[in-house]
């Protein structure tokens, strides 16, 4: 045991000297100064993740997250909150809602200069956060904060920017505003405010942890301020484990026992209307065979007894037939190449509630 004791007393944070604290508070509060440098980096990180995201591209997305400037005032918001420092957490207040509103306006501009009606898979994977996003937030926070009293480790808030991406989200906003898509720019919104309190509420958990301050009511409202998101995400997640139980459930029938869609049948895309009573599915298939309603009616009642809750089954069929110079006798069972690529699939119609 005593040869642990030691070992232990390593592990364990040290309580900081008055030198650190100093030289931490002056850190952070140089961070949350709104200067040239600062708006130069929002500026530039907003246009080039707006640009990434009209464009869809994850590579030019991943650049504007390693530039991160609404990461810098985070940490000074923490600290000021939690030390009732007023000059910190406003200058760190004031360098987030500037940034905040830069971010918003400016992409949204963008969004109304382009005129892009429909927008990719980066802007969707933006605008449905659940419990999983907080839990992202909540560590890359307490790593960018282990990161701000270590510099040793300051190479890690590269990797930390990208999970918990704050300007991506903001410009999602932007663009969705500027198309009158409402719901998603809410969507994306709080994703960016998941983000923002789970920085927040780690770095505090991490300064209190650390010695650098004591406990007070700051940490008591930022947590009642992150519950109710935390309701939401809850509900979110719920619906995405549903779904992935009864895409799990489709392909397991399909696979095993299958419904006949034909030698050269593929299933494209699974969608599912939760809003509806009862909830509705949408198959959108490819078959070179007719499917009748005996068969959708079986696969139907596979899916409803295994989710455990009546489901109403719709199959959206595209009839597959090669043709060829020399006739049907040539043709082998398997799929063409271009049939395995990865396809658009098939938008299921509007369900009335």
């Amino acid at each position: 045991m005593e040869r642990l004791t030691p070992t232990i007393h390593q592990l364990l944070p040290q309580p900081p000297t008055a030198k650190q604290e100093q030289r931490l508070y002056r850190q952070l509060v140089k961070d949350a100064s709104w200067n040239t440098n600062y708006v130069v980096l929002t500026l530039s990180s907003c246009i080039i993740a707006t640009f990434g995201l009209i464009s869809n591209s994850t590579a030019v997305i991943i650049g504007a997250m390693l530039i991160a400037p609404l990461m810098l005032p985070l940490r000074g918001l923490a600290l000021g909150a939690l030390e009732g420092e007023v000059n910190l957490f406003r200058k760190s207040l004031l360098a987030i809602a500037g940034a905040t509103l830069i971010a918003v306006c400016l992409s949204c501009l963008i969004g109304l200069l382009t005129g892009i009606p429909e927008f990719g898979s980066e802007v969707q994977a933006r605008i449905q956060p659940n419990l999983v996003d907080l839990g992202i937030a909540i560590t890359a926070g307490a790593i960018s904060g282990f990161a701000k009293i270590r510099p040793g480790i300051s190479d890690a808030l590269a990797g930390t920017a990208i999970a918990v991406a704050l300007m991506p989200p903001l410009c999602v906003v932007g663009l969705c505003l500027s198309q009158g898509i409402w719901l998603s720019a809410v969507g994306a919104l709080v994703l960016y405010l998941t983000n923002l309190l789970g920085i927040t509420l780690a770095c505090m958990v991490l300064f209190i942890a650390a010695g650098y301050t004591k406990f007070s009511r700051a940490l008591i409202w930022t947590t009642a301020l992150t519950f109710p998101l935390v309701l939401l995400l809850g509900l979110s997640f719920w619906e995405l484990v549903r779904n992935i139980r009864l895409e799990a459930a489709i392909k397991e029938k399909l696979v095993t026992e299958t419904i006949t869609i034909g030698q050269q049948g593929k299933l494209l895309d699974t969608q599912v209307n939760w809003g509806t009573n009862p909830p509705q599915v949408y198959l959108s298939v490819w078959t070179d065979k007719k499917i009748t309603s005996t068969q959708v009616e079986f696969l139907q009642e596979f899916i409803s007894e295994k989710m455990k809750q009546p489901l109403t089954l719709i199959v959206l069929i595209s009839e597959v037939e090669q043709v060829t110079a020399e006739g049907e006798e040539n043709l082998d069972n398997s799929l063409p190449p271009f049939l395995d690529a990865p396809v658009q699939p098939l938008e299921p119609p509007s369900p009335q509630k």
